[in-house]
C-alpha cells in the first residue's frame, strides 16, 4: 500500500501534538539520565554522557541568564501570536546554550508558545528544515498559530557560532576537538547574548 505523504502544516500539527513543555523536556533528560540514557534512536557511552553535561549547562543557565536591556522590552512589547517548534535532541551541545535561551525569551511573551519536539521521532518534520543539507539541531521553526504557516527559522547556532564555524570549515576542512572546546568557551563567555539578538530579529 502507497503510504500518503503528509504535507508540512500536517507535519508540524503531528510535531506540535507530540510535543514538550519546556520543564517536560528538561525533565524527559533527566529522567532518562537516571538510566544512561540520552533521548534520540542511538544510545552510546558518549551520547549519554554529552547529555549529562548539558543538563548541567541547562541547570547553569536556568538559574544565571538574563535577557538585557533592548531585547527584553523588545519581547515585552512585541503584539504576536506564534508557536515556536523547537527541533533538539538531549545529547546535542548547542542546543544546551540555544533552548534556555528561548525559554527565558517566551517567558516574556504570552504570545509566544514553545514546544520542543524530538528530532529523531520527528523524521520527516525534520527534513523539510535541513541545514546545508544536513539534519542540524536545534531548529526553531517560527509558526503562526491560526494558520500554522511558517514565519521563519533559526537555527542551528546564532550567528557569530555560524561564521566562526564557517571560517574554520574553510580553513582547516572539518571540525576538530579543539574548536568544539572553543566554541564552547565563546558560548559561556557570550551568555545567550547573540542568541537572544538572532531571535529578537525574527520576531
Amino acid at each position: 500500500m502507497e503510504t500518503k505523504t503528509m504535507t508540512i502544516k500536517e507535519l508540524i500539527t503531528q510535531g506540535i501534538s507530540d510535543s514538550y513543555t519546556y520543564q517536560e523536556y528538561r525533565s524527559l533528560v533527566n529522567d532518562l539520565l537516571t538510566e544512561d540514557k540520552s533521548t534520540g534512536h542511538e544510545q552510546s557511552e558518549a551520547l549519554t554522557n554529552y547529555s549529562m553535561l548539558n543538563d548541567r549547562r541547562m541547570k547553569r543557565l536556568d538559574k544565571t541568564l538574563k535577557v538585557n536591556g533592548a531585547v527584553a522590552e523588545k519581547f515585552a512589547n512585541t503584539e504576536t501570536n506564534v508557536t515556536w517548534l523547537v527541533l533538539t535532541e538531549g545529547w546535542c551541545g548547542d542546543a544546551a546554550h540555544s533552548i534556555p535561551v528561548m525559554n527565558k525569551l517566551a517567558e516574556l511573551n504570552e504570545g509566544i508558545d514553545l514546544k520542543i519536539v524530538l528530532r529523531d521521532d520527528h523524521d520527516e518534520l525534520m527534513n523539510n528544515f535541513l541545514t546545508n543539507g544536513g539534519k542540524s539541531i536545534p531548529k526553531l521553526v517560527a509558526i503562526d498559530k491560526e494558520t500554522k504557516e511558517v514565519l521563519n527559522t533559526w537555527g542551528p547556532r546564532p550567528s557569530t557560532a555560524t561564521q566562526m564555524v564557517n571560517e574554520y570549515k574553510a580553513q582547516h576542512g572539518s571540525l576538530d576537538p579543539e574548536f568544539k572546546e572553543d566554541l564552547q568557551i565563546w558560548y559561556n563567555k557570550n551568555k545567550g547574548v547573540n542568541i537572544a539578538e538572532d531571535l529578537s530579529n525574527i520576531l
